[in-house]
């Protein structure tokens, strides 16, 4: 069982940065693979970024490429996504995700590949 929280969210302008953290519990968070996902008001939840369990592969959205940076620290049970040059396009609830998955670009990025779930942060970009 993993329980994860995120937190880091805000309010922030166009072109700002903002660094969102996810907090693992339990002693196998580095055997999972994990994810960052998004969804805004009345649209469905999108893949942003994820890693594999060492850390070694990534792999981003499209829309995010260049801007977020995913990174996991596994001595700390944390997961970080570092979002710069953000767009109001960016704004979203952000949710982290943990699974055992094969790190394969197609898996990484399926929602239905993940076990377990946060609750989310708000992040707001204003223009």
């Amino acid at each position: 069982q993993v329980q994860l929280v995120e937190s880091g969210g805000g309010l922030v302008q166009a072109g700002g940065s903002l660094r969102l953290s996810c907090a693992a519990s339990g002693r196998t968070f580095s055997s999972y693979a994990m994810g960052w996902f998004r969804q805004a008001p009345g649209k469905e939840r999108q893949f942003v970024a994820g890693i594999s369990w060492s850390g070694v592969s990534t792999y981003y959205a499209d829309s995010v490429k260049g801007r977020f940076t995913i990174s996991r620290d596994n001595a700390k049970n944390t997961v970080y996504l570092q979002m710069s040059s953000l767009k109001p396009e960016d704004t979203a609830v952000y949710y982290c995700a943990a699974g055992r998955i094969s790190s394969t670009a197609v898996r990484v990025a399926d929602h239905r590949e993940y076990n377990y779930w946060g609750q989310g942060t708000q992040v707001t970009v204003s223009s």
